[in-house]
Formats: C-alpha cells, sequence, structure tokens
C-alpha cells in the first residue's frame, strides 16, 4: 500500500497491486485495474520510487524483533 495526496490535499492509500499506469498530463494520473482514475500531486517518479519501496518490503517478508528462537520439531518417538 502506498500513500498518495489527492489534489485537494487528502491523503488516500492505494494498493499498488492495482495500478496500471501512471502519467502526467500535467497532472498526474493514476489509472487502476477498477478502471477508476485518480488525480494526485505526487509526480510519477515519485509513485515508482514508493511502488518500489513498498514491494521490496513485501519480497523481504515480515520484520523481525528481538531474538528469533529456532523452531522445536516434534521428535519421532522409536
Amino acid at each position: 500500500m502506498i500513500a498518495l495526496t489527492r489534489l485537494d490535499g487528502k491523503e488516500l492509500v492505494v494498493n499498488a497491486d492495482h495500478i496500471l499506469t501512471v502519467e502526467a498530463t500535467p497532472d498526474t494520473v493514476v489509472l487502476l485495474t477498477t478502471g477508476l482514475h485518480l488525480m494526485v500531486k505526487e509526480p510519477v517518479a515519485e509513485i515508482i520510487d514508493r511502488t518500489a519501496q513498498w514491494r521490496r518490503r513485501i519480497h523481504l517478508g515480515p520484520e523481525l524483533k528481538g531474538v528469533v528462537l529456532p523452531f522445536q520439531r516434534a521428535t519421532s518417538e522409536e
């Protein structure tokens, strides 16, 4: 999810997986897979950077805090 700003200054959060295209005309227009067009303040390059950061964060997995303990596997009794 990435945060964007509408032209009226209101913030919205968009699922980056639903972005089809982003174009500057001169305002930035984001086209979503639902067919919705969003006009936002952020330039195209900023949206690309935010989307790339989001994807990197998703592919890294959950953030680990503190000590990670090894997973205890059940032992088979013979």
